[in-house]
């Protein structure tokens, strides 16, 4: 234990080199410390011990703001009583004072405990909050509190045991709980002048189970465990608890000179020191004479999930769907934005979405990705009125399909055709059955064609062909996709498989052979799909080699690990050989047979040479168009993700009906929200084994740029210049009065989801 004395030879030691001295201790590794103070303030502060030891001080005539800024894992013990500020802004201390407190005890505490073996002083407890990502704080006193104690108190527990208090008209003081907004007081014993928005109620049977417990351990603390039957007598006590919101309802507003007149200064907390004529000077702005003015700016910006997402979903309107139980609403959103919601957002897709969610801040992204599947089965209707328009498109992939089910969607005739005997591109041919139902792909199909899409299935495009169906169709869309493998033409080359063609043989059921050992040159995503087919038909060990570091997704390497492959990278390959490959440094990584998987690329032999191109890929304009009525969508314009061609497909849509109607198409392009926008601090840590199901994951979504209506901003206004206006249908908006707003900026400093804002009053002269 380290003793420290603060007297020496008649001196008397500054709180400076007092806290110095504890500091320097602590960083040494100190934990156990006796302090005979002499007055000095802010002992036992913001300390931790480096390796998470307890840090514990017995101090004795300890100045102001003993514990104030108290960290969790520590404990002071005041031999004696304590001046003002004990626990002031406590984090998570245990604090315990063996006599009186002085004023503002517990004032701002935020967590931990603090207990009080005596009476407290005024204002104890006052502005007392409650972080729901950690437990409430507790003060509890022995005997009674001071006037004004629990003022504004946000949130906490308080608990005022009336020992040796009877004879007083109120063992909270005068006017106490004044502003409460939340949090509970326990007390026992009379109470008077309390405001007119709390409540005073008996105790329940959580009450007192809490009280119990508590109990028991504060009075051990105090050394006062003798007074445990004699407090234990539950009819005794009550509970304040203040009135909600809706309780109080929405009172007038009130002027600055009569609320001063009536509450701050007359009969006020004020009364007995301060004489004012009551003259107010108008300084509070409002109208045209404000410096800033609130913009309610619902769905202004993108969420990072609809910002991320390469299909530009608006996952947070999902789940504000579900939070307002409209389940099959939600699920029907999904369709507007893509007909393969189960085969690509609920199994293949990597969901980068969910690498950008607010929510990774507080715990873990919401379950976007297997909310995908809930969409896969519902039901859409034919559009009642056709345009009289016929689309052609060319690639019955994602792409293709997405661009002729939003077409169909729009009342326009549309006729897909697709060169192999099945639609589905990739989807179909290429990705590994175990990453994808083959059932739920058939059923989204499924619901394509019967949305009106016609398939011509067989039907390879030639540049004769392709000129025909220019001729047929009031517009084109172009997306056969890039299916010819990328070779290197290392010596040897001929002898090793593309990884496109493995795979397409493997998803026909041809069950091609494979040796024991394979090597798939290329770690990424088409790699790691093929290392997942060779594992299915047999191989006994992969191992999947690349000049870099594997690019392919965490999930998907860990997958192939998990099987036994095995990543090997940098490789700088030589030669292909019967043996294997061998390096630039002369190595060799055996193995009987190579799959080179290193990407792929469009067939565009059937497009003329007047369209502008970029090495293998088609470079469209703005609106995706290559040629007059004539669009571009897919992996022919660029290699992406499966949700990339469901974006592009989706934009070429929206393009081509504004060329049939002739009208100018303008892109989708929302700006991601800013995150200093949003507010994190209103959602509770959930742990991974309590997560809902993704259904009911709308309790997690922070509904980032779309309002929640949740109501914070109406609640908190001051001047009660918010209004909430019902717009018919479920919709709904929030207004700010002019007449009433002083341009505070409250209610953007509320707003979980960002959509109040401030600007500048551009009304000022």
């Amino acid at each position: 234990m380290s003793r420290l004395s603060t007297v020496h030879n008649h001196e008397r030691m500054s709180t400076q080199n007092l806290l110095l001295a504890i500091e320097s201790a602590v960083a040494k590794g100190e934990t156990d410390f006796y302090i005979e103070a002499s007055g000095q303030h802010d002992i036992g502060g913001p300390l931790w011990n480096r390796d998470g030891k307890k840090l514990t001080f017995k101090v004795s005539n300890p100045g102001q703001r003993v514990g104030s800024m108290c960290m969790s894992n520590t404990e002071i013990v005041v031999d004696g009583p304590a001046p003002a500020d004990a626990g002031w802004l406590n984090s998570g201390g245990r604090i315990v004072v063996l006599g009186d407190a002085g004023d503002t005890a517990g004032h701002c505490a935020a967590g931990g405990v603090i207990y009080i073996g005596g009476s407290a002083g005024t204002r104890s407890g006052s502005l007392m909050k409650h972080d729901p990502l950690y437990e409430p704080p507790e003060l509890w006193v022995l005997e009674n509190v001071g006037s004004f104690s629990f003022e504004f108190m946000g949130g906490g527990k308080a608990v005022v045991c009336g020992c040796e208090s009877q004879n007083l008209p109120s063992v909270l003081g005068e006017r106490p709980c004044v502003g409460m907004v939340g949090g509970v007081v326990y007390f026992r014993g009379h109470v008077a002048s309390l405001p007119a928005d709390v409540r005073i109620s008996s105790l329940n049977e959580d009450d007192i189970a809490w009280l119990d417990g508590g109990l028991k351990n504060f009075i051990n603390a105090v050394d006062r465990p003798e007074l445990y039957h004699e407090l234990a007598v539950w009819a005794q006590w009550q509970k304040i608890t203040p009135l909600s919101f809706e309780e109080r309802g929405r009172a007038k507003a009130v002027s600055i000179g009569a609320f001063r007149a009536s509450e701050w200064i007359r009969d006020g907390i004020f009364s007995d020191v301060f004489h004012d004529d009551f003259q107010v000077n108008a300084l509070v702005a409002r109208g045209e004479d404000r410096l800033r003015v609130p913009y309610w700016e619902n769905a202004r910006f993108a969420a990072p999930c609809e910002f991320f997402c390469p299909a530009s979903i608006p996952s947070q309107q999902r789940f504000n769907l579900l939070r307002e139980g409209k389940i099959e609403d939600a699920y029907r959103l999904l369709l507007e934005y893509t007909p393969f919601p189960g085969s690509v957002c609920g199994s293949v897709c990597p969901n980068p979405c969910m690498d950008g969610c607010t929510r990774s801040v507080v715990d873990s992204p919401v379950q976007i990705g297997r909310l995908g599947s809930c969409s896969a089965d519902i039901s859409v209707e034919k559009p009642a009125q056709l345009s009289g328009k016929h689309l052609g498109v060319i690639g019955g992939g994602v792409g293709g399909l997405t661009a002729a089910w939003q077409l169909a969607r729009m009342g326009h005739e549309v006729t897909v055709y697709e060169a192999d005997s099945g639609m589905g591109g990739k989807l179909e041919q290429v990705i590994p059955r175990e990453r994808l139902n083959h059932d739920i792909l058939c059923r989204e199909l499924n619901r394509i064609e019967k949305a009106g899409v016609h398939f011509v299935t067989d039907f390879p495009v030639d540049a004769e062909r392709f000129n025909a169906l220019r001729k047929k169709h009031d517009a084109l869309i172009v997306a056969t996709g890039g299916h010819v493998p990328r070779i290197f033409p290392w010596p040897g080359h001929e002898k090793a498989v593309a990884g496109i063609d493995f795979l397409k043989a493997v998803n026909r059921g041809e069950n091609p052979r494979v040796p024991a050992n394979v090597l798939v040159i290329g770690c990424g995503n088409a790699g790691m799909d093929a290392a997942g087919g060779a594992y299915a038909v047999g191989a006994r060990k992969v191992i999947c080699v690349d000049v870099q570091k594997p690019a392919a997704f965490a999930h998907e390497i860990a997958h192939i690990e998990s099987l036994g492959g095995e990543m090997v990278w940098p490789v700088q390959i030589k030669e292909i050989t019967d043996q294997g490959l061998i390096t630039e440094d002369g190595r060799l990584i055996p193995g009987e047979m190579v799959i080179i998987a290193i990407g792929e690329s469009p067939d565009l032999s059937y497009i003329t040479d007047e369209v502008k191109k970029f090495r293998d890929w088609l470079v469209p304009s703005e609106n995706l168009s290559i040629l007059d009525g004539v669009f571009a969508v897919g992996d022919v314009i660029k290699p992406g993700l499966l949700a990339h061609a469901v974006g592009t497909g989706r934009q070429a849509a929206f393009a081509a009906d504004a060329y049939l109607r002739g009208a100018t198409f303008q892109p989708e392009n929302k700006q991601e929200i800013p995150a200093l926008r949003l507010h994190t601090a209103y959602f509770a840590r959930c742990h991974a084994s309590d997560l809902p199901t993704p259904q009911e994951d709308f309790t997690r979504c922070v509904s980032c740029g779309t309002c929640r209506d949740c109501g914070f901003c109406l609640k908190t206004c001051p001047e009660t210049a918010i209004d909430r206006k019902n717009l018919g249908n479920s919709a709904f908006e929030y207004v700010s009065d002019p007449a009433r707003c002083i341009g505070c900026g409250i209610c953007a400093g509320v707003c979980p989801c960002g959509i109040w804002t401030m600007r500048p009053n551009r009304d000022l002269g």
